[in-house]
């Protein structure tokens, strides 16, 4: 028998909040949350919401819980399911302690009206950027976000923004006002003006950008407005975000008729009857104080106001004292760097000083554009969400733009149209070589007034940065030139750069860690680098050593390095170095490079198995036997797919092959019964879970980065913590992450898995990363009170990265090291190049300007003559450039002859194809779940192999329609005259190939498909 309260809880579901109900609950979210209702009932409910409607499936699951059986507890499941499922409006209902006020609902109903009357304009909203910003302000789920991008990408924008509507709206009372700030900070004043309705004057523009409405601005709903009973009074609370709260008594025993304006319960109701209307009044004299006319006026003097005005109070930039400090000469208009630690507000110190630039440009007259650049994908995200877009998008145009990107309009035209261009400095630089060979296809530095170059320090020889310097350097000798000669010069942007050390490069004396220091001061056309004490904002943490001791027996180890030795002398090879280093790895590297060139197969292929086995004895010492004994049985597995064809016909397979897979086979098993023993792991692993437990165990929230060296030991040591019941006791909820490039033989992560990771760390779901350098350097965590650096010493600079993710007070440092791996001598090494360096700083700081001014100028010549002599030798390289025909491809793996450079075409600047009929039959094209990228033009879904050894060549790019091979020129030999080479990237090789003929390769596939019809 049916408890009393339960009889109370089937009365509000069924007969009182139906309506409320049926329109606020999402279904498929919610019933994955039930497990009171049977599978084949599910089932049911969620075909009637594919092939019906989403209100149909949800009076379903009301008449299904009406009928039961229910067990004990349901209705607690229930709530508990709609509050996971980001319902918390229809879980409101469910709880009578927390139910809604007839008032709030009633403004509630009329800002639902209201969207659905401005459906039209709010369809053209830029849905990715709102739906993104409205996830970070907690009015979208996970969910919701997911299944509107998934719509703009499958359906197109509008259909996103018709998705992104539907899910806002069935949102708690308050989303209303959440929602305006989001248009504002996404830039759709005009939308903002619509939904607000006030009229253009001076007194309510302000109101309406700042998203303050005035009381004296709206008018009262009639029946709301007064009630005869004294005790029953509506008091009238105006919020500052445009939406009103009307405290009016609730009778609960008369619910079905205030909440719903109606007695009937039953699904006949009308939506318009229940969610729009409260009692059959008209919308005339709505509580937001505006009529259905009003609402279509737009204010259009609004966007300019807004941005005069400012984003409000909560995006003011505060800075500190210290930070004041650094700013004073990028304030006025001088190149800087800003040196500040990890975690001391360079980027809030960028953006003030880019705030009051733009500001000056405007207040002058004179046209202002900045531009960001950073050196990882995720930082243009993480600016332009935690930083440049949150404190300037209300003032000023803000774009962000990477690889990662889905804006389909041209770079150029996003730096014509936006004040600040977040982006790749990649970017920048591809499109500044484009301006030297067209105009109209690229951009120039004098398009910008500044440039802010985050993680500055690697303005070095090589790098990107460096490249778009040096461009500025030479600008800057001949705007001096010209002005000699009288002539207007180019304008050339104010430079910032931002970094947290410089470091020393190959310093060992004061002397010379300043020459290094002046070097990037130099590429920067550096003012001065600006330093100061952070005072009591300095957080250091505690560090300290942790020494595990050697372990005395190694048999997993030993069968390893037998297994070596073994193709040591199969290859008649002889290692100098000890195995398991780093050294070996180097050694075997060039021996597998010479036998490419010297069409050694049997070396070549050895040399392949021998750095897998390094790797793998590497991660005995590090991570778990078992995880090494993993990384080698899937390395065999792969190998083995690779020697059988789609048609699974065996391909060529040598002595050498057969004799390393049998190799591998008979130790196999003696290594898989090793790895069970853990008296035989290493010591290390031992003493970094003491620490974690330790640190776990002794604070009241901890939240801490490992950070390991390789991708495969950060995946493994996460594993290991997530299988560890003792992790999970107190409190360890940990995952990996690791970098996006492909150079590894590890899957590397995408920048959506990244962010993913990073958003969970941020909310605490995730409170212990392990991580490669990625996470050092640039990426924005939240304040961690444990850093530990496992087996792992770089230089100074990473170190001091690292140890500045240890923000929180009371954080700790740890290195931990095997006994006599050298790892705490090295780092002591690190310790005594900060010091340096900060001497180095300090004296540079007391140089006389004059004399600064001087040895910069001195370093700026020598890097243009550097970059002129190394043009020159390049062009005279270029000169004795072989014709393509010349040059010839074989397999680097069993040296098959496969193609001529005469039959090799180049699409773009990158991509070297090969579409003859003759190549198609010397490879087969298999699966490669690594190939996922997607571009405007192409996109890479497949590997293509040799046939006889099933070596990978490359990938099968589809480009406009057209299957074209992909060559990847690490996979090659290269021959031309009398040498052989192998070469990592096309860009070493200087030949010019012939562009890829588009239309003459379409004519040929469109003629194939008319014959074939």
């Amino acid at each position: 028998m049916e408890s009393s309260a339960d009889e109370v809880f089937l009365w509000l579901i069924y007969d009182c909040f139906r309506n409320r109900l049926r329109s606020l609950i999402q279904i498929e979210p919610v019933l994955d949350r039930l497990t009171f209702i049977e599978r084949d009932q599910k089932d049911l409910i969620l075909n009637k919401a594919k092939k019906e409607s989403n209100q149909l499936a949800v009076d379903l699951l009301i008449d299904t819980i009406h009928k039961g059986p229910r067990p004990p507890g349901w209705y607690r499941e229930l709530t508990d399911a709609l509050n996971a499922a980001g319902c918390q409006h229809a879980a409101m209902y469910m709880e009578t302690e927390n139910l809604p006020s007839a008032s709030s609902e009633a403004v509630n109903d009329y800002c639902v009206k209201l969207i659905d009357l401005l459906a039209p304009s709010l369809q053209e909203i830029k849905t990715p950027d709102v739906c993104t910003m409205s996830f970070a302000q907690n009015i979208l789920t996970e969910d919701d976000k997911e299944i509107v991008m998934a719509a703009c990408t499958n359906y197109g924008n509008r259909t996103g923004a018709r998705e992104l509507l539907r899910k806002i709206v069935q949102k708690p009372p308050g989303w209303f006002s959440t929602f305006l700030d989001v248009l504002r900070q996404t830039e759709h004043f005009d939308l903002v003006h619509e939904l607000t309705g006030l009229e253009s004057t001076e007194n309510h523009n302000d109101s309406v950008c700042e998203g303050n409405v005035k009381p004296e601005a709206m008018t009262h709903e009639p029946d709301l407005k007064k009630n005869d009973n004294d005790n029953d009074q509506s008091v009238r609370e105006c919020t500052n975000n445009g939406e009103e709260t009307l405290n009016t008594s609730l009778d609960n025993s008369s619910c079905d008729t205030t909440l719903n304006g109606s007695t009937d319960a039953h699904p006949a109701n009308s939506l318009d009857s229940d969610l729009y209307s409260s009692g059959g009044e008209s919308l005339s004299a709505s509580p937001l104080g505006l009529t259905l006319n009003e609402s279509n006026r737009r204010t259009p003097d609004c966007a300019e106001s807004g941005a005069m005005t400012g984003a409000g109070r909560d995006t003011e930039i505060v800075l500190r004292p210290y930070q004041r400090e650094v700013a004073r000469p990028a304030l006025e208009g001088k190149n800087i760097i800003v040196c500040l630690p990890t975690g001391s507000g360079k980027t809030r110190v960028a953006v003030y000083i880019t705030k009051e630039h733009l500001d000056g440009c405007r207040q002058e007259k004179r046209p202002g554009k900045v531009v960001v650049l950073v050196n990882k994908v995720p930082l243009v995200e993480q600016h332009y969400t935690k930083e440049f877009g949150k404190y300037l998008k209300g003032q000023y145009r803000v774009e962000k733009v990477s690889g990662d990107s889905q804006l389909k309009i041209s770079f150029p035209e996003i730096v014509k149209k936006n004040d600040i261009i977040i982006c790749t400095a990649q970017i920048l630089e591809n499109f500044l070589e484009k301006a030297e060979k067209s105009r109209d296809e690229g951009v120039n530095l004098s398009d910008f007034s500044m440039a802010v170059i985050d993680e500055c320090h690697h303005t070095q020889k090589g790098s990107v940065y460096s490249q778009i310097m040096f461009r500025y350097l030479k600008q800057k000798i001949k705007n001096e030139k010209l002005v000699k000669e009288q002539n207007a010069p180019m304008p050339l942007p104010q430079i910032l750069g931002l970094t947290a050390s410089p470091g020393v490069g190959e310093a060992k004396t004061v002397d010379k860690a300043v020459e290094h220091i002046l070097q990037i001061c130099a590429n920067l056309d550096a003012f001065r680098i600006m330093t100061s004490s952070l005072g009591e904002h300095r957080k250091e943490p505690y560090k300290r050593i942790a020494t595990a001791a050697e372990r005395k027996e190694d048999p997993f180890g030993d069968v390893i390095k037998g297994i070596m030795n073994a193709i040591h002398t199969h290859a008649n090879l002889d290692p100098s170095c000890e195995l398991g280093t780093q050294n070996y790895e180097q050694w075997v590297v060039q021996k597998e490079q010479n036998a490419a060139k010297e069409e050694n197969r049997k070396v070549r292929v050895c040399a392949a198995h021998l750095r897998q086995y390094n790797e793998a004895l590497h991660q005995s010492n590090t991570i778990r036997m078992s995880d090494a004994c993993s990384f080698l049985e899937k390395f065999y597995s792969e190998e083995s797919e690779k020697k059988m064809a789609p048609e699974e016909v065996p391909v060529q397979i040598t002595d050498t092959d057969r004799f390393l897979f049998q190799l591998f086979r008979d130790n196999q098993a003696k290594l898989q019964e090793l790895a069970k023993h853990p008296e035989y792991e290493n010591k290390t692993l031992a003493e970094l879970k003491t620490i974690i437990l330790r640190e776990f165990t002794g604070r009241v929230e901890a939240r801490g980065i490992v950070f390991t060296k390789t991708r495969l030991s950060a995946i493994a040591l996460s594993q290991w913590i997530q299988e560890n019941s003792k992790f999970e006791e107190v409190g360890v909820r940990a995952s990996h992450l690791i970098g996006g490039g492909d150079q590894s033989i590890v899957k590397p992560m995408t920048p959506k898995e990244q962010k993913e990771v990073l958003a969970k760390f941020h909310t605490g779901e995730i409170n212990l990363l392990i991580a490669t350098s990625v996470a050092e350097e640039g990426l924005d965590f939240p304040e961690s009170n444990i850093v530990i650096r496992y087996c792992l010493v770089t230089n100074e600079g990473a170190m001091i990265q690292a140890r500045g993710r240890g923000r929180a007070e009371d954080s700790s440092y740890t290195v931990v090291q095997v006994e006599g791996s050298g790892v705490a001598e090295r780092e002591t090494v690190n310790e005594f190049r900060e010091n340096m360096m900060g001497k180095a700083i300090e004296k540079i700081q007391k140089i006389d300007q004059a004399e600064y001014e001087r040895k910069k100028r001195e370093f700026q010549l020598q890097t243009i003559m550097e970059k002129k002599v190394r043009k020159k030798k390049k062009q005279q390289k270029l000169m004795q450039n072989l014709d393509p025909g010349e040059v010839s491809f074989s397999c680097r793996n069993c040296s098959k002859a496969v193609c001529s450079g005469m039959d090799v075409e180049i699409i773009g600047t990158m991509h070297h194809v090969n579409v003859s009929e003759e190549f198609r039959e010397l490879f087969t094209v298999r699966k490669n779940p690594t190939l996922r990228e997607r571009q405007l033009d192409f996109e890479a879904n497949s590997a293509i192999a040799c046939k006889d050894c099933g070596s990978t060549w490359g990938s099968m790019m589809l480009y406009r329609g057209i299957d074209c091979p992909c060559l990847h020129i690490k996979h090659f030999t290269v021959k031309f005259g009398d040498s052989q080479k192998v070469f990592h990237n096309w860009s070493e090789l200087t030949v010019r190939f012939t562009a890829f003929n588009y239309a003459a390769h379409a004519h040929l596939v469109a003629g194939d498909s008319d014959s074939d019809d």
